[in-house]
């Protein structure tokens, strides 16, 4: 297999693990059922309001892979930020920790309200 397939098969593989949800199909999905819900933005900013039920992990905090270790691998986490971006860079991390169902707010939660 050459370089440049597995790179494809690399990027296509977190694709189909990586789904960017429009603030309805994420809401509808985390008000509906009990889900990993995680605020990825600083404590700070947690603490100035966050998505009922969320719990918080700072992407830049040193005990960002310890904390994320603790959750279930195979059910589905929902992360958000403040725009998206930190929560998209979370979801490939995730994606290469082996998580197998990640879902990511567009917009962040300056969409979500």
């Amino acid at each position: 297999m050459s370089i440049f397939s597995t790179l494809f098969n690399s990027k296509s593989t977190k694709d189909n693990i990586i789904k960017v949800l429009d603030i309805l199909e994420f809401k509808a999905q985390t008000q509906s059922k009990k889900v990993q819900l995680v605020d990825v933005r600083t404590e700070s900013e947690f603490n100035t309001g966050h998505i009922q039920n969320a719990i918080n992990i700072d992407l830049s905090s040193d005990d960002f892979n310890l904390e994320f270790s603790k959750l279930d691998k195979n059910q589905a986490v929902y992360v958000y930020c403040k725009s998206g971006v930190r929560s998209r860079r979370c979801s490939n991390k995730l994606a290469g920790m082996g998580f197998m169902e990640i879902y990511d707010l567009k917009g962040g939660i300056l969409n979500y309200k």
